[in-house]
């Protein structure tokens, strides 16, 4: 079987890829280390899901601007 990937597939794999090593790295890592107990470890790490849906509203949005005034300015 062989697997067929665009381009536009493969960028999207390695920029999520990134994202996800970048959230647990960045934001993940850090909020539950500072914390000792269990339940605020877990905790920590539940309020981060908050920051990475900010991020990620955020880039599409952006994204969505660049797609959507794209021909305007190119």
């Amino acid at each position: 079987m062989s697997l067929d990937l665009t381009t536009t597939e493969l960028s999207i794999a390695v920029a999520a890829g990134i994202v996800g090593a970048s959230y647990i790295g960045f934001i993940l890592l850090p909020a539950a280390s500072a914390y000792t107990r269990l339940w605020e470890k877990i905790a920590a790490g539940f309020l981060t899901l908050y920051i990475l849906a900010a991020m990620v509203g955020i880039g599409g949005a952006l994204g969505l601007a660049i797609v959507w005034s794209y021909d305007r300015y190119a």
